[in-house]
This record gives structure tokens, C-alpha cells and sequence, in this order.
């Protein structure tokens, strides 16, 4: 097999990978290999082929990392209604002891907390769900 191929197939195998992480830095040291399979089809020496594979794995890194595609969005989800469908809905507290209570909210009990900054003698009734930590909903009014 030929420097070129073997480039290739490294290259490939780190497409795979990446399809099975989703993330985008394995495609980007695939792309510094693909650059080193370039380098080896034109005929440069070895240690030209691992150095460009190299520079351009580093640098497709970098500007990775850079963009915005490289960065986490930084939403809590918790607290975000595009990925919590729970958030924005209403319930129907029917009493509440000492900021507490218990609902059923889409068949199951929940525990129901009130957000800070709400009123610490809140009433029976309708509140709506500003935040979902784990099996308890943060209400207000």
C-alpha cells in the first residue's frame, strides 16, 4: 500500500470516530491527515508527510475551538424551555407547608418548590415552572 493510501485510511477510520462522538475535533485532525495524504500523493519524504498532518490537525484544531462550533452553548438546561418542555407550564398547587408541596403534574407526583425572590406565604392555586431540577419543580407565580 502506497504513503498516500495509508493516509487516507487513517483518515477515514477518524471519520467513523467522529461520526460515533459528535464532535467536530476528530474531523479536524482527519483533515490534517487528509493534508498529509495530499503531501505523500505529490511525493515529499515522510517526515514532510507527518509534519504537514501535523501543522494542519493543530491548526483545523485551533480555529475549531475558535469558531463557534467549538465552544459549548452555555444554556442550563434546566432552565431553558427550547430543551425542557416542562418550563412555561402551568400547576395546580393545592397547598403548600413551609415553601413545599406535592402535584401531579403528567401523571406522576412531583415535588414543587417555590423560585427564590416568590412570596414565602404563597397561596394555593395556579403557578407556572421556571426551572426542572431533577424530580422537583421550581414554581412561581
Amino acid at each position: 500500500m502506497s504513503d498516500w493510501s495509508m493516509w487516507l485510511l487513517a483518515a477515514g477510520v477518524l471519520v467513523v470516530l467522529e461520526l460515533l462522538t459528535g464532535t467536530f475535533y476528530l474531523l479536524m485532525i482527519a483533515v490534517g491527515l487528509a493534508a498529509g495524504a495530499a503531501v505523500a500523493f505529490a511525493g515529499s519524504s515522510g517526515p514532510v508527510q507527518t509534519v504537514t498532518a501535523a501543522v494542519v490537525g493543530v491548526l483545523a484544531t485551533g480555529l475549531l475551538y475558535r469558531s463557534k462550533y467549538g465552544k459549548s452553548s452555555g444554556v442550563d438546561a434546566s432552565v431553558d424551555p427550547n430543551v425542557n418542555m416542562d418550563i412555561g407550564q402551568t400547576v395546580t398547587v393545592p397547598a403548600w407547608q413551609d415553601g413545599t408541596a406535592r402535584v401531579m403534574y403528567r401523571g406522576a407526583l412531583w415535588d414543587v418548590e417555590l423560585a427564590p425572590g416568590a412570596s414565602p406565604a404563597a397561596a394555593p392555586g395556579q403557578y407556572t415552572i421556571r426551572e426542572v431540577r431533577g424530580s422537583r419543580l421550581i414554581v412561581g407565580a
